[in-house]
């Protein structure tokens, strides 16, 4: 388990050209009619938005510090997907306030894991926008990531909080992700030095041996300690399985290594085996503020996976997740729980980001 589980327009507004209430909903369930996942998508971001701090640019507790760049990615994806601007002036205010409600500068803390979520959040505005301090953000953030690599303990790696602590998963896969994705987004000297380090991570992370003999990633290895590096056996989280999935895509767009694809398609496959019911998600826990996250993580990055591997149980399975969540998770004006198989548990910005990424990923797959 996590060691931190505390831790304008050109388009008209997407509910506009649908003709619905901003609220989405009078207050009584949602119909039983399953509208397009479109018109599901545009419904569930406006309840999200509902927790939303302008002042802030964060969400209302319990969603944190990481669960905010998520759901700024899930602003962005929804944004792209649909064609809609209204949430653009949002994520330019997490820009400009975030930093300071949570009291950092340039998106850095002592989290690299926190630290990665951003970057990854400003290149996908990036790619959304073309502005281009998110992208100069996104570097500032990996220069100060890079400066965890660390050799004298299991060889290398990124610590997951400064200083020293933890060799995990998460921290180096989003290491990985965020340096590839930054290869394809600069040329030049800037663009190799950013692909050698992708190379770096994931040479490394290949053989410390968090990838299990069931093509899952467990959460770290066992020990700080040099010579006593191995898989610590602990939860198979599903965001682990999915972060990777979307680091390899990168990197293979900046590399063409061709091992890359089929590792990601057998970490997917495992997934879609071992962490489903009925072929839904589920996690091993949904407690606290960091795992109800999880799931739309693996989901949202099933979509570039797909797009460079067309696999049909892809969609399929993105498909059955977002159909049970409409179905069987919803509860009052468009709330999503952290049970996707049922039932409706609670609601919060964490749960409900998540489960869009789900719907995100249905329409982006349409």
């Amino acid at each position: 388990m996590l060691k931190r589980m505390a831790k304008q327009s050109v388009f008209l507004c997407g509910l506009c050209v649908l003709g619905v209430a901003a609220s989405g909903s009078s207050g009584s369930a949602a119909p039983s009619a399953s509208p397009s996942y479109s018109q599901q998508a545009t419904y569930g971001v406006q309840t999200l938005q509902q927790w939303y701090s302008q002042s802030s640019g964060l969400y209302a507790a319990p969603s944190g510090w990481w669960n905010a760049a998520n759901a700024t990615t899930v602003l962005v994806n929804y944004s792209r997907a649909t064609g809609s601007t209204e949430y653009l002036s949002a994520i330019a205010i997490t820009f400009n306030n975030a930093n300071k409600a949570n009291g950092t500068t340039s998106f850095i803390n002592t989290f690299d894991d926190d630290e990665g979520w951003w970057a990854l959040a400003w290149i996908d505005a990036y790619d959304l926008t073309g502005t281009q301090a998110y992208l100069a953000m996104a570097e500032t953030i990996f220069a100060d990531i890079a400066t965890e690599w660390d050799t004298d303990t299991c060889g290398g790696g990124v610590w997951w909080q400064k200083p020293n602590n933890y060799k995990n998963a998460i921290a180096n896969e989003l290491f990985l992700t965020v340096a590839a994705s930054l290869a394809n987004r600069t040329t030049g000297s800037t663009s190799a030095a950013y692909l050698a380090w992708a190379q770096k991570e994931w040479t490394w992370f290949k053989a410390s041996g968090m990838i299990n003999s069931h093509n899952l990633i467990n959460d770290g290895l066992t020990s700080t300690h040099p010579n006593a590096c191995t898989n610590n056996g602990e939860t198979t989280w599903t965001y682990n399985q999915g972060v990777i999935l979307g680091g390899l895509v990168e990197l293979y767009k900046a590399d063409q290594d061709p091992t890359l694809l089929p590792q990601a398609e057998a970490i997917a496959n495992a997934a879609i085996v071992n962490l489903t019911a009925h072929g839904i998600l589920v996690e091993s826990s949904i407690s606290g503020s960091d795992a109800p996250q999880f799931k739309g993580i693996f989901v949202r990055n099933l979509v570039p996976l797909y797009n460079a591997v067309p696999n049909a149980q892809y969609k399929t399975f993105v498909d059955a997740n977002a159909n049970s969540i409409w179905a069987n998770d919803q509860g009052r004006n468009y709330e999503f729980g952290a049970l996707w198989q049922g039932p409706f548990d609670s609601a919060d910005a964490i749960r409900q980001s998540s489960a869009l990424d789900a719907l995100v990923a249905a329409m982006e797959l349409q």
